[in-house]
């Protein structure tokens, strides 16, 4: 078949370089600098990128105005053969905003409004809320599209739960709203009583996989039943089940999640750290808690990314920045010094290793990850990096975190789309030229994520334009095509083109992978870093410590690891009447000696 006889649709992202008024056309040049010239059909339509619940934003009388040198725009539409080329017919288009050098996402209370609707959509879906009251026996890992779920015979997930309650916490942060608090309070207390197991011969903390409901009974499930980590304790699930509960910990001070993390981080330091080594393992057995068990199988003396990596992320930057204490930071220091020295593999792949056997040899054999490479995990280590340099710099975490960031584009993401690719090939064969994709080119929610949060970041703190370029487009894909303006919450996945993708688990709002945490996660992080670092806009944060709850009834309001001096604490109220016994540089307030539950509300200001 001829290679010119066919048409295909397809998505073209870039930057408007000219517009032809009589042909009705314009130019558009890609993130990697390619051109096109694109046409527009009589048909053809547009609109502005909206948040959730926001209308529908049509702007496609304002084409000629704004089809302007520099503007940001994804153009879907059909390549049709036209003799030795191809003619691209625009069939509709999505701009970020309604000018060159502006976009929608960086509105002030853009995230903001985002993880509301967000968080809001999952006390719906999971509760019935605000019709009915928020009971996390209601609660189900499996979400469908429109977040409906089975009635019976079903699955409760730990890190799922504690994820969800991630998100409300996060959205209380942002919000001050009751309910929000009421979803952390009441999710992380079910965790506590539901999947929270204390071994009293071993005096130590570990959370079950999950609780599995058919039709009456009720099971507990220790070992995971995911299959990748079936009949085993892995690292990941531990980590995870403190991720809810300490970002709640963040705002009440409640000392029961406190002791439940010591606890857990004792398990951590005496069954996976290798005493004899480095690093900890990811899976132990659910007996005799050995990481070298026989029956781990595959997993056996094993170390990957989640073991390692997922500890900053998950739950141990937020426990410092409540506590403050030395010993989170020495361990964030040991999990990031390990990071740097291990996982890089550049005479190799400019992609990361994640795994390993105990020695550090690389482990390309296993399951299906082979020697592959997932795309967010490169830009979770840059992200992460950066946090850390602004708590202990350190020129290898600095190195390394732009080392990822300049690779990353031209072998991760997608140069004529937008957006981010998922999991694909570390290395190229014999005359490839392209890092092939191992199971699909689809687009992942949380990939999406990585690469916001990685390049925000590397540019609030080295001011490098191109890090903010990377970051916009990223963000500008992710709220053009990931928002689902009927049921709402964020898709899975999309495709390529950025329609969103239906199929399987990844039409689900909840599963295994899915819950409410990657997405809030994005709107926190985002508002704080956009904000703090970037438009230097001032933002309120929310808290609502029990008496007595803090150590020296201290309140650490700081939103992430950020630069010294880069924010400080402009006001605060206390029940909304105003408050002035805080240090703005320190970032605390010392809280009114009282035994009731006070609100706080915290403004914090960049310092320009």
């Amino acid at each position: 078949m001829d290679h010119m006889s066919f048409s295909f649709s397809d998505t073209i992202a870039g930057y408007v370089t000219a517009f032809n008024r009589s042909e009705k056309s314009f130019g558009i040049q890609t993130s990697d600098g390619r051109e096109y010239q694109a046409y527009l059909t009589p048909s053809a339509y547009g609109r502005i990128s909206q948040n959730l619940e926001e209308p529908y934003l049509d702007c496609t009388a304002r084409f000629g105005e704004m089809l302007t040198p520099g503007q940001h725009v994804f153009a879907y539409g059909v390549f049709y053969p036209h003799g030795q080329d191809y003619k691209f017919e625009v069939k509709y288009l999505v701009f970020p905003g309604d000018e060159p050098n502006k976009y929608r996402h960086e509105e002030p209370d853009w995230w903001v409004k985002q993880i509301r609707s967000i968080a809001d959509s999952y006390l719906k879906w999971q509760f019935g809320y605000p019709e009915q009251a928020i009971d996390y026996r209601e609660y189900r890992t499996y979400l469908n599209l429109a977040g409906t779920k089975k009635r019976h015979d079903f699955l409760q997930e730990t890190d799922t739960v504690s994820r969800l309650v991630y998100g409300f916490a996060s959205a209380y942060l942002l919000t001050g709203e009751d309910r929000f608090l009421e979803g952390a309070e009441k999710g992380t207390e079910y965790l506590r009583q539901h999947m929270r197991f204390y071994d009293h011969d071993e005096d130590l903390i570990y959370w079950y996989h999950g609780i599995q409901v058919t039709g009456n009974r009720e099971q507990k499930l220790l070992s995971s039943e995911f299959g990748d980590d079936y009949d085993a304790i892995p690292a990941y699930e531990q980590i995870y089940a403190l991720a809810g509960p300490i970002q709640t910990y963040r705002i009440t001070g409640d000392r029961r999640i406190l002791r439940d993390a010591e606890m857990t981080i004792d398990l951590f330091d005496r069954f996976f750290l290798d005493k004899d080594g480095v690093g900890y393992f990811s899976h132990i057995d659910p007996i005799t808690l050995d990481p070298r068990a026989e029956s781990l199988g595959a997993n056996r003396a094993r170390k990957n990314w989640n073991s390692v990596g997922d500890h900053a992320p998950a739950y141990l930057i937020n426990l410092w920045l409540a506590t403050g204490e030395q010993k989170y930071a020495d361990m964030l220091e040991y999990t990031f010094d390990t990071i740097a020295k291990y996982f890089p593999d550049y005479d190799n792949s400019p992609f990361v290793q994640e795994r390993f056997y105990e020695d550090w040899s690389h482990d390309n054999t296993w399951g299906w990850q082979q020697n592959r490479a997932v795309i967010g995990h490169n830009l979770k280590i840059a992200w992460n990096l950066m946090r850390m340099q602004s708590l202990k710099p350190k020129k290898e975490y600095a190195d390394l975190a732009e080392k990822i960031a300049a690779l990353m584009p031209d072998a991760g993401s997608d140069r004529q789309r937008g957006g981010w690719y998922d999991v694909v090939e570390r290395t190229l064969g014999e005359g490839e030229e392209q890092y092939r994709y191992v199971w699909h080119d689809r687009k992942a929610w949380w990939q999406q994520e990585q690469a916001i949060l990685a390049y925000l970041i590397l540019h609030g703190i080295t001011q490098e334009p191109e890090y903010l370029r990377h970051a916009r487009e990223a963000s500008a894909f992710y709220n053009a095509f990931f928002l689902d303006h009927d049921d709402g919450g964020v898709y899975f996945n999309v495709l390529a083109n950025g329609l969103p993708y239906l199929m399987g688990n990844e039409r689900f709002k909840g599963s295994h992978s899915m819950s409410g945490y990657h997405s809030t996660e994005l709107s926190y992080l985002s508002a704080v870093y956009t904000n703090l670092l970037i438009t230097k806009q001032p933002m309120d944060f929310y808290f609502k410590p029990q008496p007595g709850a803090f150590k020296d009834n201290i309140l650490r309001v700081q939103p992430d690891i950020l630069p010294p001096g880069s924010v400080r604490i402009g006001k605060v109220w206390a029940n909304e009447q105003e408050y002035t016994d805080f240090d703005a540089d320190a970032l605390t307030v010392k809280l009114p000696d009282t035994q009731e539950q006070i609100k706080i509300r915290v403004q914090i200001i960049p310092n320009t």
